[in-house]
């Protein structure tokens, strides 16, 4: 490689599995060009948190050791995924004087509104993990960016997404215990946004649904600006439960029935047949359909009230979009379309190039994305001074790293 090589790392790190994703960009383009992808099984995680510092880093030293060898590429720092129910996004508001009419607003201006409009709002044991603003007021004038312009009172209506502190400790620990420094920490569901939708879809409104093995994450986003982040404390794993108890097998059995005959839309009765460890299993065609369409229709009822937190089916006029492992199920999307009233689409990672064996998945959705975020911020390798900061040394920005992400695709 070339003395002044970039490259973006990222690693999801989810219940059931971690991913990573390296890509290397190009110095002439910025295109990132996909150079080394895998997945392995995880463990020491519950309902997307860390519950046993040893499972994850074991997992992210595993799949560390896979995506090195195929990129040759040595991961020092990545950014890295966050989930679970702590996740909140928080509606915050602030004004301050800015000085006389023709006072400059100033980047500094800026950071004082931040700071005056999450005082109080997120408690001492959340980490900020960004501010997205949804709307400045200058002297009444309701603008989209500040920076540069003249006025007296400035105001600021902004979500504010946090995490619980020691959950994003955790993360971090078992992260370095990898030998891995966390560049960034990102929620799970925004990444995949990040990979998964277009400038078009931002603009007319869209949420996300990030169907995981033990959580569900749901991002709504309305002209251009994320609106809602939640984390829905149910995924694909409880359906591999209930085919284990409503079939009678073992839990191992019952995910290769998911994986193989889950399906939405067709009621051909008549038994299948599921193959696990050189043994064959019966089961009826009905009763797994019974089975997981009355937990997706739970997950989706879920869905449908975050939704309506974020201000109702009526401002997403493109719908949701499908990712995560929980969205491969067969006839999901129309089953979705059906439960929300909406349109649904299945999101597809975009925005790289190069080899991508197996990243078109929507499960490696948040993988990419956390890599594209990443790129935002590559450092040089080798011997380069890191262009960002590691996570805890981060003061979230208004319109900061995740929110330009957001607004800037190609």
């Amino acid at each position: 490689m070339q003395e002044h090589s970039r490259y973006a790392v990222g690693i999801d790190v989810g219940t059931k599995m971690v991913r990573c994703v390296i890509g290397h960009i190009d110095a002439e383009t910025g295109v990132t060009k996909i150079i080394g992808v895998g997945e392995v099984p995880n463990s020491g995680m519950r309902k997307g948190m860390v519950s046993h510092l040893t499972g994850p880093a074991a997992a992210i030293d595993k799949v560390l050791e896979l995506v090195e060898r195929m990129s040759g590429h040595q991961v020092n720092d990545a950014t890295i995924s966050v989930n679970g129910t702590h996740i909140l996004s928080t509606k915050a508001n602030g004004m301050i004087a800015v000085g006389t009419n023709d006072t400059e607003v100033t980047e500094d201006d800026v950071a004082r509104l931040e700071e005056m409009a999450t005082t109080g709002k997120v408690p001492a044991n959340r980490e900020i993990l960004e501010i997205v603003p949804y709307s400045y007021r200058l002297d009444g004038q309701d603008i989209k960016d500040p920076v540069g312009m003249t006025g007296a009172r400035m105001e600021l209506r902004a979500n504010v997404v946090s995490a619980l502190k020691p959950y994003v400790a955790h993360l971090r620990k078992s992260a370095e215990m990898a030998k891995v420094a966390m560049t960034s920490v990102v929620p799970s569901v925004l990444a995949s946004a990040r990979a998964v939708l277009t400038e078009s879809q931002l603009e007319n409104g869209v949420a996300v649904i990030d169907i995981g093995g033990a959580t569900t994450g749901v991002a709504v986003f309305e002209e251009g600006d994320l609106q809602h982040v939640a984390v829905i404390p149910m995924g694909a794993q409880n359906v591999t439960n209930d085919l284990a108890i409503g079939l009678k097998t073992d839990p191992e059995v019952a995910e290769q029935v998911k994986l193989t005959h889950a399906r939405f839309g067709q009621t051909t009765p008549g038994e299948v047949e599921t193959k696990y460890e050189k043994q064959t299993y019966l089961f009826e065609q009905t009763d797994i359909d019974e089975i997981v369409e009355a937990r997706y229709e739970e997950i989706f009822e879920l869905i449908a009230k975050e939704l309506e937190k974020a201000g109702g089916i009526g401002h997403l006029p493109s719908g949701v979009v499908l990712v995560g492992g929980g969205a491969r199920i067969e006839g999901l999307v129309p089953f979705a379309k059906t439960h929300l009233r909406l349109a649904a689409k299945l999101g597809v990672p975009r925005g790289y190039s190069g080899a991508s064996d197996g990243v078109e998945r929507p499960e490696f959705a948040a993988a990419v994305g956390l890599m594209l975020i990443d790129g935002s911020g590559a450092h040089e390798m080798p011997g380069g001074e890191p262009l960002l900061k590691k996570s805890n040394e981060i003061t979230k920005k208004a319109g900061g790293l995740l929110q330009k992400l957001l607004a800037k695709f190609k």
